[in-house]
């Protein structure tokens, strides 16, 4: 508008740069501002107040709060950009300002913005007559996979699993969709299946199968993808392209923590549709919970990452029987081993989150606490490898997670002598600035000298205002700082006849009079020129901390996904142990299923909850399965209300689930063969919003039921 100030005139180029969707923070001052729309908008979703200058809506929230907010917004699937100030305020002059940072559901970096326990993917999605594709990456840790084509239905099951913060479609999707015999039906299980997870529509040719083989050659450093065991002709390649391109859009810049893509193969995991996944109550409760879902009874973990790495085990049951059989293994050996196992994990439980340390590291945007995180791991890592080689000498399964422990001497060593034990959460980055000390002394003489020099400087400023009190007879002089003028004396009204004949008025207050002499601006320039070099020099020494890390990245990462192992492991040896659960016993090829005293692995932990450990009070009743192709093929149950019938079929599937994540099973004993697929049609709900009664919701999960089960 013509009439705008410059400030408003900034504020508009920088709002027309963002896409519609994406809110904008504008920095004014010590607060970030809203205007219009997105005023309205964030008003309403933060429970802030809305006013209005010259009839333009505005909301704001102070600079110093801004991550809890931005935290909040995300939460609530927003997207958000911040227009920083590039310099500091001067009179009479417009700051420089410009989008310093883009925040979307699925890309945050910041641990506060992240659930700890939680994998947060950013999913890209692409589907036409020819089949179902997408690509996945958490990038957080690294994590990236992507699907080969497949069936609709397959992929919407992976995605309901993988829960991702955010999906990106091609902009076509919805034309397409429409002109597919199918069509309708799909557009409904793309909304089932997602919910309110965030979408974004992104320009088609991003999905383009040979931009996304570039685009993941360029991000992993590789000539070709034949080390993956990925075909450049591979249909997962384009959604694959679209979510790099997207990442490197918003983060400004290729994400650093990529060096290895996986293949997911329907096939090769057992798979759960989404219904399937809902009337399990496999990751949330009815009430999209995590409390009382099967994953919250199998979590019993020390560590972020092996939270997140259960997580990823329910997501993807194996029939690899080699795998589930290692686990098993490991599960096993743990439980015979309960004092050993407490001491491994009380040191995982005062370690840091290495896996997603690592993200931040690679991508250059670690923080000194971050740093000092990765020194507390790294200190631990002899205790874990010398208690898992102990028990190993006993147990080959755990020697082995023990022979996958490096220690990282060289790395300690560094960190011990360049980090204060006491880190801040951000470094100082101007002498104004705020921020603590980062770097120990004696680590580098050029900046213990600088430091030294700050230091004696400030010493002789107080000396100054000693000797000035003496020489003066002025008992109350003080030599002050601030910001915008310096060092200066001050002196109140009462004592200005006291006041010698070199002393120049900088400042005059209501009760105060401020000066400077010309030994204390050539002190002053001397404090801050050297506190200045100083600050420098520990940026300089910081990054060249964080690069000599970086040199040891690869092995990092592995010992971060060996220490999730040992927890998850561990910790589903105590689960073993304390609830008397078995190991199951898979034959090859078998098709029977045999249970002895099965029970419901989340009822059962509740009603023990609830019992308060008194013996045989809200005890589970456990029940017997038989079946096998040759002989009882099915089980008709039959009983009053409340009786459990719901809970018998709920607790078999689950069983067979919790056998082949590699955990053991609630039950006495358990028999199976590896299955290729779970479902299950319990409970009933209608879906008023696209048409679909009861009834017809049960006949859709039914005829899906018989529509996709194999022979196998």
């Amino acid at each position: 508008m013509s009439s705008d100030t410059p400030m408003m005139k900034q504020y508009r180029e920088a709002r027309q740069s963002l896409e519609d969707d994406t809110l904008l923070l504008f920095r004014l001052g010590d607060f970030y501002e809203m205007f219009e729309t997105d005023a309205e908008q964030g008003a309403a979703l933060l429970g802030i107040t809305l006013t209005k200058r010259h009839d333009m809506p505005m909301a704001g929230i102070p600079s110093h709060a801004a991550e809890s907010y931005l935290s909040k917004l995300l939460a609530q699937g927003k997207k958000v950009a911040i227009c920083d100030q590039l310099e500091a305020p001067q009179p009479g002059k417009l700051v420089k300002r410009g989008i310093t940072r883009i925040l979307t559901p699925g890309t945050v970096l910041e641990d506060r913005q992240l659930e700890a326990s939680h994998n947060h993917f950013l999913l890209a999605l692409d589907l036409d007559k020819k089949g179902a594709r997408a690509a996945w990456l958490d990038l957080s840790t690294g994590k990236f996979a992507l699907s080969a084509q497949t069936k609709p239905g397959d992929l919407f099951s992976v995605l309901h699993s993988l829960s991702p913060r955010e999906v990106l479609m091609p902009e076509s999707l919805g034309r397409r969709l429409e002109m597919m015999e199918n069509g309708k039906a799909l557009s409904d299980e793309i909304d089932r299946a997602l919910g309110e997870i965030t979408r974004t529509e992104r320009p088609d040719f991003d999905f383009d199968q040979r931009s996304g083989a570039r685009e993941v050659m360029e991000s992993l450093g590789v000539m070709n993808l034949e080390g993956f065991g990925i075909d450049l002709e591979h249909g997962g390649l384009g959604p694959a392209g679209a979510v790099l391109v997207y990442a490197q859009d918003v983060l400004k810049g290729k994400p650093g923590n990529l060096n290895r893509i996986e293949e997911y193969r329907a096939g090769a995991a057992l798979l759960l549709d989404p219904a399937t996944q809902r009337n399990l109550e496999v990751f949330r409760t009815s009430a999209q919970a995590r409390k009382g879902s099967l994953l919250d009874c199998m979590d019993d973990t020390a560590s972020p990452a092996g939270a997140r790495l259960v997580e990823s085990f329910l997501a993807r049951p194996e029939r690899d029987l080699a795998e589930i059989q290692r686990r098993q293994a490991c599960v096993e050996e743990f439980s015979r081993s309960p004092r050993a196992v407490e001491e491994v994990r009380e040191t995982l439980r005062h370690g840091a989150d290495l896996e997603r340390i690592l993200g931040r590291l690679r991508n250059r945007v670690v923080r000194p606490r971050e740093l000092g995180g990765l020194r507390a791991t790294v200190r631990g890592l002899p205790a874990i490898r010398q208690t898992l080689s102990e028990l190993g000498k006993d147990f080959p399964a755990i020697q082995s997670l023990a022979s996958r422990i490096e220690l990282f001497e060289e790395l300690g060593d560094l960190l011990n002598r360049a980090l204060e034990e006491e880190l801040p959460a951000e470094i100082k980055l101007d002498v104004k600035g705020e921020g603590g000390r980062v770097i120990r002394a004696e680590y580098d003489k050029e900046f213990d000298r600088l430091r030294d020099l700050a230091g004696g400087g400030k010493r002789w400023i107080l000396e100054l205002e000693a000797g000035e009190r003496e020489k003066t007879g002025i008992s109350n002089l003080k030599v002050k700082y601030n910001g915008a003028f310096g060092y200066f004396i001050e002196v109140t009204k009462a004592n200005l006849h006291l006041v010698p004949e070199h002393y120049v008025r900088k400042q005059t207050m209501t009760n105060a009079e401020r000066y400077y002499t010309d030994e204390l601006r050539t002190k002053e320039k001397e404090i801050l020129n050297a506190e200045e070099q100083a600050v420098a020099k520990e940026q300089e020494l910081f990054v060249e901390v964080v690069k000599r890390a970086l040199e040891h990245a690869d092995g990092l990462a592995r010992v971060a996904r060996a220490l999730a192992e040992v927890d998850v492991f561990s910790s589903w040896g105590a689960i073993l142990r304390d609830r008397d659960y078995c190991i199951p016993t898979f034959k090859e090829g078998s098709r029977e299923l045999l249970i002895e005293q099965g029970r419901h692995p989340v009822v059962e932990t509740v009603l023990k909850q609830e019992s308060l450990g008194l013996a045989g009070t809200h005890a589970f009743v456990p029940n017997d399965v038989n079946l096998s192709a040759a002989e009882e093929q099915l089980c008709l149950i039959t009983g009053p209300n409340m009786a459990g019938k719901s809970t018998y079929i709920r607790q078999v599937a689950l069983i067979t689930l919790m056998a082949q994540v590699g955990s053991g099973v609630p039950a006495k004993s358990c028999r199976l063969g590896l299955v290729d697929r779970i479902f299950s049609r319990v409970g009933a709900g209608d879906e008023l919003a696209r048409g679909n009664s009861t009834f017809m919701v049960e006949m859709n999960e039914t005829a899906n039921i018989l529509n996709n089960c194999t022979a196998d």
